[in-house]
């Protein structure tokens, strides 16, 4: 079978870690006898650059002619003016929005190897596999009246919280389907107890715990979950949440997994493809400019998050269930980035790689499946 990609690398080690997803899908195609075509656009920084526009319309076009995005990361400090006209976010945003990508599915599972990588005890994150999906298209992100003024009494900003029934509930459901398939829990989280929004969303969910028995559904406040999500991880399941505390909640949840370069993540929304949902697909690490071409980023979570793009818009369930056992091989026979090194099988099979040699492993366990097994104690 034949896929379309748009190819968007943006900025920072965004162009390092899409170049090592790239190279593991050819294992991928090779094995399987599938091949992945791209066409490459511009986004962020490097799209202003280029044209002064952080999505260019020949990207959003590259974009609506695919069969599903692989993205990189946006953003840095040479674009960091508050005062500019457009900054490098605003083509990630316009891009979600321009391709009704609603629902951000952010998994985070913790590797048995890499326990030592969090700060948190291993007694506590041992077991954790839970899914956060957040709203991504409406909330203070998108909503109107959004500007910033001056007047007699100083600088003034306003940003617009507002939500729809609509909107929380096409979202809310994608947790449910989850749910459904995973352990049959789901948190909704909010602020009621302040937010007229966050009051909206708990009545919605209310409603939609009750047309949907066969989940179990508990509310939660977002400074609550806040401080389950370091306590008590293990016991999430599936988390649906608005756009900002989403934002917030998965980069804290990150810290569970040891390190942001270990997670991936889908958008989606309800355009139907061949096999799946089109999405798009991109490693929750941001552009890590303090790194940023030194050849040190890990690319394991962009190259998990084309797991997810074969799993989710292919429908390719053997190739993403083989790309999976390949990283977790990886990770047990000691590869480890600098992210995440010093922890996990301390004897002389661990290997401190480079952002290249990491996805090499992946890649040669792809290309032969029987070192792909990962040993266990039951």
């Amino acid at each position: 079978m034949n896929y379309s990609i748009a190819l968007m690398p943006g900025d920072g080690i965004g162009p390092e870690v899409t170049a090592e997803a790239v190279r593991m899908l050819a294992a991928v195609g090779k094995r399987f006898g599938h091949s992945f075509e791209y066409r490459e656009a511009l986004v962020g920084g490097a799209a202003i650059d280029a044209t002064g526009d952080a999505l260019p319309e020949e990207s959003l076009n590259i974009a609506k002619q695919s069969d599903s995005i692989l993205f990189g990361a946006v953003g840095g400090p040479k674009w960091d003016d508050p005062r500019a006209r457009t900054r490098p976010e605003a083509g990630l945003l316009a891009l979600r929005r321009g391709m009704g990508l609603f629902a951000n599915l952010r998994p985070v599972k913790v590797v048995p190897e890499l326990l030592g990588a969090s700060p948190i005890k291993s007694a506590v994150i041992n077991g954790v596999d839970l899914i956060v999906v957040r709203e991504l298209t409406g909330g203070l992100y998108f909503a109107e009246p959004k500007k910033r003024w001056d007047d007699s009494q100083g600088r003034k900003a306003v940003d617009t919280l507002k939500y729809t029934e609509k909107e929380i509930r096409r979202v809310l459901q994608v947790g449910f389907d989850l749910a459904r398939g995973r352990r049959g829990r789901l948190a909704s989280v909010d602020k009621a107890n302040v937010l007229a929004s966050s009051r909206l969303w708990r009545e919605v969910s209310q409603e939609m715990a009750e047309e949907n028995p066969d989940v179990s559904v508990s509310h939660i406040l977002v400074d609550a979950c806040a401080m389950m999500l370091i306590q008590r991880p293990a016991e999430f399941d599936v988390i649906v949440t608005e756009n900002m505390f989403g934002d917030i909640l998965t980069d804290e949840a990150s810290v569970l997994a040891g390190s942001m370069g270990m997670l991936p993540s889908a958008s989606l929304g309800t355009k139907k493809i061949r096999g799946g949902l089109y999405g798009m697909y991109e490693p929750i690490h941001g552009s890590a400019p303090d790194i940023a071409g030194q050849g040190i980023a890990n690319p394991l979570a962009a190259i998990s998050s084309a797991a997810m793009m074969l799993r989710l818009s292919f429908g390719l369930n053997n190739e993403a269930d083989a790309v999976e056992a390949a990283v977790d091989a990886t990770l047990a026979a000691g590869y480890r980035t600098a992210d995440v090194a010093g922890v996990g099988v301390a004897d002389s099979n661990t290997q401190v790689v480079n952002t290249t040699e990491m996805a090499d492993a992946v890649i040669e366990r792809i290309e032969n499946p029987e070192r792909a097994r990962v040993p266990r104690p039951l």
